[in-house]
């Protein structure tokens, strides 16, 4: 019997031990954002732990629109996050910037375009993709705010453009309310070609194109973002037959999903421009606001308050 009870006892020690040693890394993740600029560290997920920039406005409540900000080819998280620090005080909405670093991700293929295939091609386990830290992250950005939001929006530049029109094909991403992929370098095109330059290969049956094409996708483009010897933009046969610029390849990106989709399936996916700005992220950002803030159809005169903000700069 004593040896019955001690055990019990033990068991029972054991398990409030483990319960006391959990519940602090619990609360830990789940530490309130302050207000103004911050960092934190996301676990959330299948993959390595990620710094996290965040800003919080001074006057946020718990239905602020949620905005994930995806960085370019530098990793440079706090930098962009700085860049829509303004943006978010003025429209009061919260930056989120996860940093895919070069130690855990250290190519293309493991941040851009989502680590959907290994070096060998072949297929991750869609929990390691890079998408897949968007979702859980929403889910602790409004636990952190004790809010009330039900969904996000989406906005890249550069490279994070390129994460951000491949994530709305290839993602789950259920809670996606606005994606705007800007001046992205090249594209996964939606059509039959292999991988990453299309939807066919090693990743083929991965994609649903009409599910995809229902997602609400906003290609943003400077229009002076035609640079050709840009060290950035990536010149090789397949890149080139989407077109020679930033710019020409983002019209042939829209051009081959109209094609894709033809009459029988909804495409909710269009582009506008930034006028006369390159490849600034800084300076494509104000030019976003609108559609992701979802005021592109019902607030004109927001876009022109964008876009004299944006002339300023």
């Amino acid at each position: 019997m004593s040896l019955t009870i001690t055990y019990r006892a033990a068991a029972a020690l054991s398990f409030l031990a483990a319960s006391l040693s959990a519940a602090p890394v619990m609360a830990k993740d789940c530490a309130p954002l302050s207000a103004g600029s911050s960092q934190i560290v996301f676990s959330g997920w299948s993959g390595p732990k990620l710094p996290v920039f965040v800003h919080k406005p001074q006057t946020a409540g718990v239905d602020s629109r949620i905005v994930f900000v995806m960085h370019g080819v530098q990793r440079d998280g706090d930098r962009y996050r700085d860049e829509w620090r303004d943006l978010a005080e003025k429209h009061n909405f919260i930056v989120v910037v996860p940093t895919f670093g070069r130690k855990d991700f250290p190519t293309t293929g493991s941040y851009n375009l989502g680590n959907i295939v290994d070096k060998k091609g072949h297929k991750a386990p869609k929990a390691k993709w890079s998408f897949s830290a968007i979702e859980p992250l929403f889910d602790n950005i409004v636990c952190r705010v004790s809010g009330n939001q039900r969904g996000y929006a989406l906005y890249g530049h550069s490279a994070g453009g390129q994460f951000v029109h491949r994530y709305v094909a290839f993602a789950d991403a259920p809670r996606m309310e606005a994606a705007v992929a800007a001046n992205s370098g090249w594209y996964t095109m939606p059509d039959d070609r292999a991988f990453p330059y299309g939807w066919g290969g090693d990743v083929a049956g991965l994609v649903s194109p009409a599910k995809a094409f229902q997602r609400p996708l906003t290609i943003l483009l400077g229009t002076q973002d035609i640079d050709r010897k840009d060290p950035n933009l990536r010149i090789n046969e397949e890149a080139d037959k989407q077109g020679q610029t930033r710019f020409d390849r983002g019209h042939g990106f829209l051009a081959a999903a109209h094609k894709q989709a033809g009459a029988a399936m909804p495409l909710n996916w269009k582009i506008v421009y930034a006028p006369e700005v390159g490849h600034d992220n800084g300076q494509m950002a104000p030019f976003a606001i609108p559609y992701l803030l979802g005021a592109a159809a019902s607030a004109p005169s927001l876009q022109v308050a964008v876009k004299a903000e944006a002339d300023l700069e």
